[in-house]
């Protein structure tokens, strides 16, 4: 009975981040740290009841959740924005991987844990772990090191982020550079620029993506120049994009040009317009519902994981590339 109470209890509340911001616009800017926040706390007290399946389903929930936003959205300032954020990813991944491997030798942390830390810390967190994981060979308590680190972090910046950028009076554009190049992964980045403003979300999403295309050539090179090779053992890698990247991209351009098809005045525009502006504000809720499972995946289990080095370390590379990012961005050395 207390199980099937903790379930109702679990799922009622879910549905609620969803349902209520919808419902009560008063709400909506505080929904998604509440709802992080809200999913920590029933995780480490009551315990996740749908562990194996929220750990699964988040990523993919998320992912449905960046391509509804996309029929929101003009593609032509999609890829202007992406063409921009793209040279300062280079920048803010060729100094992460640079620092990450620095410090996981002065730390003393196994090469692998520390490469994992390092990628999913200047690229995009569980996703890249996940891609980077094969390549080099890393054990799963590597990668669960790895994960618990770089997710707890991101739980961090979801809740402060968006306090820091008003306390340095960072316009929505500005916050949306300093979400995107960051903070590590998706889901954080989505979550801490809701709070801070639409625009704020539709430039740190389009940034964000654009970072999260250095996967492919950051994993082949790991695959090629970092892993470790047996004797007569080939090099192998496997191509991973993000499926809701192009699928974000598609929508977009779904959104530009059908209506140009059907012309700007006509009855089929205006329902194109009508239901990619409905589509673009269930991605908002479903969003906030995303992060409160997100939060519960942070068991006590993932907590007692943590090792001091590796957090260690995680925590050293995290501040330092904010810290960078956040001075750049107020000085206006970032052309947002």
């Amino acid at each position: 009975m207390k199980e099937y109470i903790r379930k109702t209890a679990f799922v009622v509340l879910a549905l609620a981040f969803f349902f209520v911001p919808w419902a009560v616009p008063a709400v909506r800017n505080y929904a998604p740290g509440i709802a992080v926040i809200a999913g920590i706390i029933f995780a480490v007290s009551a315990g996740n009841p749908f562990s194996q399946i929220t750990g699964r389903i988040s990523s993919q929930l998320l992912g449905v959740a960046i391509v509804l936003m996309g029929f929101g959205m003009d593609l032509h300032k999609v890829l202007a924005a992406g063409a921009q954020g793209f040279f300062y990813t280079l920048i803010g991944i060729a100094l992460g991987l640079s620092l990450g491997v620095f410090f996981g030798k002065l730390f003393k942390i196994d090469k692998n844990c520390s490469w994992l830390v390092s990628v999913g810390t200047s690229i995009c967190g569980g996703s890249a772990i996940a891609a980077a994981a094969p390549a080099l060979k890393a054990k799963a308590d590597d990668i669960a090191l790895a994960s618990a680190t770089v997710f707890t972090l991101n739980a961090v910046a979801l809740l402060v982020f968006p306090w820091i950028g008003q306390m340095l009076g960072f316009s929505q554009t500005e916050f949306g550079y300093f979400a995107a190049l960051a903070i590590h992964d998706t889901s954080s980045v989505v979550g801490a620029a809701f709070q801070y403003g639409e625009q704020a979300l539709e430039v740190g999403t389009t940034v964000k993506l654009a970072r999260a295309l250095w996967i492919v050539p950051v994993t082949l090179f790991i695959a090629t120049f970092v892993a470790a090779k047996e004797e007569g053992e080939k090099r192998t890698f496997k191509l991973k994009v993000p499926w809701f990247i192009p699928g974000f991209i598609i929508a977009a351009a779904l959104m530009t040009y059908l209506p140009q098809l059907f012309g700007a005045d006509s009855m089929a525009a205006t329902v194109i317009d009508g239901t990619g502006s409905l589509l673009k504000s269930i991605s908002k809720y479903l969003m906030i519902f995303t992060l409160f499972i997100i939060g519960a995946n942070l068991s006590r289990s993932k907590l007692k994981q943590l090792g001091v080095r590796p957090l260690l370390h995680g925590v050293v590379l995290w501040l330092l590339l904010s810290t960078v990012w956040c001075t750049a961005i107020y000085f206006d050395w970032v052309k947002a």
